[in-house]
């Protein structure tokens, strides 16, 4: 999975969700990082398509933290922070959904198919 190929949009989602991994104290980049970091860009789309959707996006943020402050935390890693496995699968998963497609670049609403499965 080559993350040069994510949207500019998708790109930022994954930085902030690294920024909340390393904040945190945590070492890996999980998918709950990422998806919050989704749900929480104002110009993004994550939001929108989940609540046409008919999911509880206030609630699912509430969640996601929840989530992310019963991951563990290390100390002495320095920062550095990795994707973890479970993130790299769906990545894979949204890479090949991307393809299939015939886009070049990977959105964020490639991800959310990955993670619903579909």
């Amino acid at each position: 999975m080559r993350l040069d190929k994510l949207t500019t949009q998708f790109h930022q989602a994954l930085a902030d969700a690294q920024s909340l991994a390393n904040g945190a104290g945590q070492q890996f980049i999980e998918p709950q990082h990422l998806l919050l970091a989704l749900v929480n860009q104002d110009d993004g789309a994550t939001a929108s398509l989940l609540a046409r959707a008919g999911a509880q996006v206030a609630r699912l943020k509430t969640e996601l933290k929840n989530a992310l402050e019963r991951l563990p935390k290390v100390e002495g890693h320095g920062g550095d922070v990795q994707l973890s496995r479970g993130l790299t699968q769906l990545f894979n998963v949204a890479d090949r959904l991307t393809q299939k497609r015939g886009d070049e670049f990977m959105a964020s609403e490639m991800f959310l198919s990955a993670v619903c499965g579909i």
